[in-house]
């Protein structure tokens, strides 16, 4: 299946967790509707999100996000990275 396809399949299925994981100042300028920000280098063992939801995280342009994807699977979370906040279109923004 490709990406495209998982990303709205988990949208459609509302079961998910958006997460900034830019700084707290690239959050205020501009993020997806609903995003909990949480910079990637705060993700470590004592973070606690809803394991039965997807975690869908981003950044600026997909880097940061990468490596909040390895943290967050080997912490035993689904997680996808939509990449880079200026190409995501699939969700609402808010500046």
């Amino acid at each position: 299946m490709k990406e495209n396809n998982k990303i709205q399949e988990i949208k459609n299925a509302n079961n998910y967790i958006l997460v900034d994981v830019r700084t707290k100042e690239e959050y205020d300028e501009g993020h997806l509707k609903d995003a909990l920000n949480i910079p990637y280098d705060t993700i470590d063992d004592n973070i606690e999100l809803d394991k039965s939801k997807t975690i869908l995280v981003y950044c600026k342009s997909g880097k940061r996000a990468s490596t909040a994807e390895t943290i967050l699977k080997s912490l035993g979370y689904t997680v996808y990275n939509l990449g880079g906040f200026e190409q995501i279109t699939d969700f609402e923004k808010v500046k």
